[in-house]
């Protein structure tokens, strides 16, 4: 049997309203079978209390054949084991979980097996338990079949002994468990816990010894940056789908914009709110959508971002907050394939700039080029956090982590470990006769007295160290910096970490001056940002390197001696 679970079509299908379920059911037999279930249970907190069958789109029927159409009777193994699925808010998405998890446990044929639905919080809980305790009651048959346990939320099958539990996760919650399935509800917020993974880990391990078995995965996008799990299953699934990774045991239905929608904003136009929303005119108002995005296009930037992430998808990256820094426009077209060596080789002079600060601060370092053909200004960054972080800003350890695995950031034990690389690395780029004699490095003048004495121990002391000032004197960075973005002459790295520190920056407009500071970042994070504004004071001064000095000067002698 062959099969694909890409659908590299997806932009096209999804725009015209086809499926998006990259194949059909691999045993339709079984798929029929959970469908005859699956349509037969009741929505009860919807008008009438109609079935599935009567209440659903086809798209429910095309993921919930994909999952059970995947089972092979003869064999007992699941040829499809792992599902995702990424839905706007409002799409009946913990009902349809609640559904699928029941129809499991009436299929089931293993006794004492354990079905699982894992839900971040004890509220999320609550809205997966409460629909599924409601379809067993509803149904005469069902109610004598099935045993429910409110208070442990608990559905337990009489014939079977089959138990299916909702619980909300912690690693006590899930430790030890022997799950046949497992359905994981909202998964964005299990991206911002940082023991996530290990968490997953070990609530799906009992899929090993148990082939019959699934795990689902259902969230709607997340409500700032994807960060860790979430993050990296939703990479992961992408690319399945557009067909670069090639992993038949894993399927994906992700409703989100295509690119050039994404680009032109098009996502702003009501009319194309389906394209997220397959359940509109359902359980979703078409009006109500058209209503709430009128206001939040005329109200405030982060609950905009609030609203276009959850009722449409739209995945947060640099530039939905209205009193967003204006690089933060061009900042990802001004991506490129660059690294401390390429940077180094590529330039005629170099500059270093550094910013840090207490325990819950990044301390960021960046290297900004002046390329030797096209004069154009290259940029690369370095970050460290004290290990500190991960305890006192929990909302942001899993993003933190996912830095360091990029090798962006060094979280650190050692509390003098960000100041000696720092320093080795602005020794390295000493070393390479690209720093100006003068004015090379620029620091933020506060609490620098470890890394003034590093520095020095090395060698590097005197007037190539200069003190940056802060506040609203970093506005002509920032002014010419969005300039350079916009044309063009400005590439940096590329790097998850500043795409996230550049989304974190805010501005105030004081007099004639736009500040981008700590300030007004408020508890995020930009201090990597505030290096480049520091490295870019100093490159603007038009600086030249030592190497161009001694160039100059041995030139000259060979002038005066011929």
């Amino acid at each position: 049997m062959d099969w694909t679970t890409s659908c590299v079509d997806w932009e096209d299908r999804i725009v015209a309203k086809k499926s998006i379920v990259p194949c059909k059911p691999l045993f339709p037999s079984e798929a029929e079978a959970a469908l005859a279930v699956f349509k037969s249970l009741k929505i009860v907190d919807a008008p009438g209390s109609p079935t599935f069958g009567e209440a659903c789109g086809q798209w429910v029927f095309d993921f919930v054949a994909a999952i059970f159409g995947a089972y092979d009777p003869s064999t007992g193994r699941r040829l499809i084991r792992e599902f995702f699925l990424l839905i706007s808010k409002k799409n009946s998405k913990s009902t349809i979980a609640a559904g699928i998890m029941v129809t499991a446990l009436i299929r089931n044929w293993r006794n004492s097996a354990e079905l699982l639905i894992l839900a971040p919080t004890k509220e999320v809980a609550d809205n997966a338990f409460k629909p599924a305790a409601d379809m067993v009651r509803a149904d005469p048959v069902l109610s004598k079949q099935l045993h429910v346990q409110d208070h442990r939320k608990t559905i337990t099958h009489k014939g079977t002994k089959a138990t299916l539990k909702v619980v909300a996760a912690d690693n006590d919650t899930v430790s030890g468990k022997k799950a046949a399935f497992v359905l994981v509800d909202e998964l964005w917020l299990f991206g911002k816990k940082e023991t996530a993974d290990a968490m997953l880990r070990e609530a799906t391990g009992g899929l090993i010894s148990k082939p019959e078995g699934f795990t689902i995965f259902l969230s709607t996008q997340s409500d700032a940056p994807p960060a860790g799990v979430f993050k990296a299953k939703l990479d992961y699934y992408r690319n399945i789908r557009d067909g670069e990774i090639e992993d038949k045991k894993s399927l994906g239905v992700i409703y989100e914009f295509p690119r050039k929608m994404v680009e032109n904003e098009a996502y702003l136009d009501p009319a194309n709110a389906y394209i997220t929303n397959p359940n509109i005119g359902r359980s979703v108002s078409q009006e109500w959508l058209e209503d709430e995005l009128r206001k939040e296009m005329a109200g405030d930037g982060d609950t905009r971002r609030t609203f276009l992430s959850k009722h449409l998808n739209v995945e947060i990256g640099l530039n939905l907050r209205s009193d967003r820094w204006p690089g933060a426009d061009y900042w990802e077209g001004g991506a490129s394939d660059l690294t401390l060596d390429t940077l180094l080789e590529r330039s005629e002079v170099v500059t270093v700039g550094i910013d840090g600060g207490g325990l819950d601060d990044l301390f960021g370092l960046s290297v900004i080029g002046r390329d030797k053909k096209t004069r154009d200004w290259l940029c690369w960054t370095k970050a460290w956090a004290h290990d500190d972080v991960l305890i006192r800003r929990k909302d942001i350890a899993s993003v933190l982590q996912d830095f360091e695995r990029d090798k962006d950031l060094a979280i650190c034990e050692d509390a003098l470990q960000p100041i000696r690389d720092a320093a080795s690395i602005v020794e390295r780029v000493q070393a390479s006769g690209l720093l100006p004699e003068e004015n090379g490095v620029g620091l933020d003048p506060f609490g620098i007295g470890a890394l003034i004495d590093e520095l020095s121990a090395r060698g590097i002391e005197g007037n190539v160290l200069t003190a940056i000032r802060q506040g609203s004197a970093l506005s002509p960075a920032s002014w010419g910096i969005e300039i350079k973005l916009k044309n063009k002459t400005f590439w940096h790295s590329g790097s998850r970490l500043m795409n996230w520190c550049v989304g974190n920056a805010k501005t105030e407009v004081r007099g004639g001056a736009v500040l981008i500071t700590k300030q007004t970042a408020g508890r995020a994070k930009i201090d990597p940002l505030v290096a480049v504004f520091n490295a870019a004071i100093l490159m603007s001064r038009n600086p030249e390197s030592r190497q161009h000095g001694i160039d100059e000067f041995v030139s000259n002698m060979i002038t005066v001696t011929w």
